[in-house]
């Protein structure tokens, strides 16, 4: 538990479509909060007033609504306001703060899958966000075709713009997530997010030991 004074920690969950980030990141909370350890539930694009206004431009419409490059810059304005306003007040009064997706899904998305640079990307994320990352970064890996098999029957014809796109693309953007997580090992765990919610959620837990009471 974050004592007196001590930073909140900063958990992001990354993963592929239907891969289960918004369950596990609810699950999430309700564990620590059985810990009694303050936690806030948050998400991307989103959690502030004015993310959640360009959340409605970036997951609606045709998918060609936006270039690679205009989405970048759209996520990073989101993400800025979003990480001024939530994320750091909330860390530096101790509270942990769970994140359904961070930085890294535009590393994937528009970085990798976009055809963007990461360093791009990173330049953007330096100036919008003073360059803010995840204390731990858990990566739900599953196939794109199972994930986009759960998507459907969580979503319908109601598909965002982006889990409208081909299996390519998707299959670019697990590539980028499993890339990220071989390059910084100290920061991600990756989980396999093809078993139950129950066993997801316990493969989370265990590699959250070294910081729960």
């Amino acid at each position: 538990m974050s004592g007196a004074g001590a930073p909140g920690k900063f958990i992001s969950l990354e993963g592929g479509e239907g891969a289960g980030k918004s369950t596990q990141a609810s699950r999430l909370l309700t564990m620590l909060a059985a810990r009694d350890i303050p936690a806030i539930l948050t998400r991307e694009p989103g959690g502030s007033a004015g993310a959640e206004a360009i959340r409605a431009l970036l997951m609606k419409g045709d998918v060609g609504r936006w270039s690679a490059h205009a989405e970048a810059l759209l996520f990073a304005a989101a993400r800025a306001d979003h990480v001024e306003r939530c994320v750091r007040p909330a860390i530096e009064a101790g509270t942990w703060v769970v994140c359904d997706r961070f930085i890294d899904s535009s590393r994937a998305y528009q970085g990798v899958a976009g055809g963007l640079d990461d360093a791009a990307i990173l330049a953007l994320h330096g100036f919008g966000s003073g360059g803010l990352l995840p204390d731990r970064t858990f990566l739900l890996d599953m196939a794109v075709d199972a994930g986009r098999a759960r998507a459907a029957a969580r979503d319908g014809a109601a598909a965002d713009r982006f889990a409208a796109r081909g299996d390519d693309f998707h299959q670019q953007v697990n590539a980028a997530f499993r890339g990220f997580a071989a390059a910084e090992p100290g920061r991600f765990r990756v989980i396999d997010a093809s078993g139950s919610a129950d066993a997801v959620a316990e493969a989370i837990r265990a590699h959250l030991g070294d910081w729960l009471p």
